[in-house]
């Protein structure tokens, strides 16, 4: 082993008869390292942008949801908050109730989402943090206000700083039909002040308007009704082992879910997206770490007198193949550390100075590509690397070396 392992370490760095061997050989190389170096990157912008995704997700989503199995809303007599909080590791509870509604101001209108809370909603929701124009103020000794996402703030024409600025909310109400002389008294209707706005991201900022939940209450005609409660888990804290402490108290009738759970669907498809960029790329590499094959052949090729007198000096077919199976590998595991190490270098150049600019960047919430490096993605990587090359090292050896016709003993 240590014989064929020296003489694959000469052939490996030493300079071949002819040119065009060496030149091959250093296509092999760099055809390995950049596609390692390719898909590091790649899996690592993509992480990034599946982690601000979820990020994004989660600056309005809790930790924890409860909701009735049937029905929008239930009244929350067997739920009460502090039941909720005798489990451990809960740090807040609130209540939540939601209805779309018909948002009028001026001439302009919207249909949203109003979401009612109560006082201990920031507790849990961090969505306070994204305000972009006023303050997350629903109530004072002057009244009750509403929070706006941007797109329904700029769809209805709101100047936060018009003291005269209100909204109208309009709900059917439950069972009513509409009067064709007085359309209005199909609704329960309500006016209120906008106090502030807030951007996370689309699906939020075009849906919701929330509101003090006794205010939603009555615009949605409900007396003790909520849709969810939602729950802020201590980070300190199991949030399987919680969410299993709450379905023991809530019973069959609630559905409680994570926050992963919440959306489910989308975080199978980021995952799906990113193992179907995996393969993709790995065809790629495949092609990359195959031209192996073209420059051990030329190798192979020119080596033969060598073989001659490695089998005068009694080696078996068994070494020589070991010797060009040895040869691949080498160059495999040059090329994947050197692509592996590229790769990160890039990487955290872009995480500290983002130097790949997004186009259009003003039109996004951020300005740079995101990159986030997962471990298990460079473990994956080489794995891949390695893998393929020993598979492309060990034909090389075994099936060239006979087709070449090598006598040996």
């Amino acid at each position: 082993m240590k014989v064929a392992f020296f003489i694959a370490k000469r052939y490996l760095v030493s300079k071949k008869s002819h040119n065009v061997v060496n030149i091959i050989s250093l296509i092999s190389l760099a055809g390995v390292t950049v596609a390692t170096m390719g898909l590091i990157i790649v899996l690592s912008v993509f992480n990034g942008f599946s982690d601000l995704v979820v990020t994004l997700y989660n600056s309005f989503d809790p930790d924890i949801k409860i909701t009735a199995v049937k029905g929008k809303s239930f009244d929350p007599v067997d739920l009460k908050k502090e039941n909720l909080r005798t489990i451990q590791g809960i740090e807040a509870v609130t209540y939540t109730l939601e209805e779309n509604g018909l948002v009028k101001h001026n001439d302009r209108q919207f249909i949203a989402t109003i979401k009612g809370v109560d006082t201990e909603f920031t507790n849990v929701n961090p969505v306070s943090d994204y305000m972009v124009d006023g303050d997350f103020t629903l109530s004072d000794d002057q009244g009750q206000y509403a929070i706006l996402g941007s797109i329904v703030a700029y769809s209805l024409g709101i100047y936060l700083e018009d003291p005269l600025a209100q909204v109208n909310l309009y709900v059917p109400k439950k069972g009513s039909r509409i009067n064709t002389l007085d359309p209005t008294s199909a609704f329960n209707q309500k006016l209120v002040r906008p106090s502030g706005v807030f951007a996370i991201q689309q699906d939020f900022d075009s849906k919701y308007l929330i509101i003090p939940l006794s205010l939603a209450r009555e615009v949605i005609g409900t007396e003790n009704n909520i849709s969810a409660i939602e729950v802020k888990v201590s980070d300190d804290a199991d949030i399987n082992e919680v969410r299993e402490s709450i379905r023991a108290l809530t019973g069959p009738s609630f559905d409680v879910k994570t926050r992963l759970m919440q959306h489910d669907l989308l975080y199978r498809i980021l995952k799906s997206e990113k193992w179907a960029v995996f393969f993709i790329l790995t065809f790629i590499l495949i092609i990359a770490i195959f031209n192996i094959i073209g420059s051990m052949t030329m190798l192979i090729i020119e080596k033969k007198k060598d073989i001659s007198l490695l089998k005068a000096l009694g080696a078996t077919r068994s070494m020589v193949r070991k010797i060009f199976l040895i040869e691949g590998t080498l160059v495999v595991m040059t090329g994947a550390i050197l692509g592996v190490t590229l790769g990160f270098v890039v990487c955290y150049l872009q995480q500290e100075f983002e130097f790949v600019r997004l186009d259009n960047a003003e039109s996004f919430i951020i300005e740079a590509y995101p990159v986030a490096m997962n471990p298990v993605d460079f473990i994956s990587v080489i794995g891949t690397v390695f893998l393929i090359g020993i598979a492309a090292s060990f034909y090389t050896s075994k099936v060239l070396v006979d087709k070449n016709q090598v006598k040996l003993a």
